[in-house]
């Protein structure tokens, strides 16, 4: 294969890369995900915060920049040489991030995140063993789960709604959450599956240039729409039933307007799904993870 150095498109070369391109290497963008996830987790335990911000900043560190910076740099690395052809700007084709640092700060990543979750604790520490693995087995070859319509996305909505959150209540609590706990995150972790099946509607044409199998490609994109509401729906649904029947009526009515008001959106998605999946991220998204808030509120009462 081609060393990354050699895939410069512009500019002078460089022996270290700048912070600002690091920084843009590590996507801050797409730290909000599993950071919300985290202080659902916080909410959750029920835990007051008055002795425990420590944990709570460290955590919301290792969820968002950490860990999941990380996996962007791990991403980026792996495809370096597509994104030579398609995205020539970033900055590992450009660059900015010249020879093999990206590879060393996607390793450098993963030891700190690593420390970062030893001193926060056991639980945490294992969660952050199996978001590590899963953000390498996404992108880095043998596995590369995200060629896969199926196992892609569940990596990525472990990671980023699962994990996260299972990290937010373990590091307050010092322990493993409760079973309702679990659960929770157990399906909100299933319907965000629907949710980054969502992300690949933008992507058909190039998905089967570069054999990418993702949902739109192998069912079409309208069963792909249709399956994708089904499985963001259905937990939702099934969390306000546990809700209710736990005895939090409030947070369990909160999760069925939104699921309801979602459910209206869906049906503008799968009208148009290639056009209007960039909208409903807007909107159903939002009110997905507002639902998600809902329910942490619900289990701590």
């Amino acid at each position: 294969m081609t060393d990354t150095a050699t895939l410069t498109v512009s500019g002078p070369s460089r022996t270290r890369p700048k912070p600002r391109d690091v920084l843009a290497l590590l996507k801050p963008v797409t730290w909000f995900p599993p950071m919300w996830a985290f202080m659902c987790g916080v909410v959750s335990s029920g835990v007051p915060l008055a002795e425990r911000w420590p944990f709570l900043i460290a955590g919301m560190l290792l969820a968002g920049p950490i860990v999941c910076g990380t996996s962007q740099a791990v991403n980026d690395w792996f495809d370096r040489h597509v994104d030579a052809i398609n995205e020539p700007n970033r900055p590992i084709p450009s660059g900015r991030i010249p020879g093999r640092w990206g590879l060393g700060i996607a390793v450098a990543g993963s030891l700190v995140s690593l420390a970062v979750a030893a001193l926060i604790g056991p639980w945490v520490l294992i969660a952050t063993v199996v978001g590590l693995a899963s953000g390498w087995a996404y992108s880095a070859p043998p596995l590369r789960l995200k060629l896969s319509g199926w196992w892609g996305p569940a990596a990525v909505a472990l990671s980023y709604e699962g994990l996260a959150w299972f990290t937010g209540a373990a590091a307050l609590l010092g322990t493993l959450p409760p079973t309702p706990v679990l659960i929770v995150i157990g399906l909100y972790s299933l319907g965000a599956w629907g949710i980054m099946t969502l992300n690949d509607f933008k992507a058909v044409e190039g998905d089967k240039v570069m054999g990418v199998r993702s949902l739109p490609v192998t069912l079409g994109v309208e069963r792909a729409a249709q399956l994708a509401c089904i499985v963001m729906a259905v937990p939702q649904a099934v969390v306000a039933v546990l809700l209710a029947r736990w005895g939090h009526d409030y947070a369990a009515l909160a999760v069925v307007v939104s699921l309801g008001l979602q459910i209206a959106c869906m049906l503008r998605l799968v009208e148009d799904p290639r056009g209007r999946a960039p909208w409903y991220n807007g909107t159903g998204v939002t009110l997905y993870v507002l639902g998600m808030l809902a329910a942490a509120i619900g289990l701590a009462a």
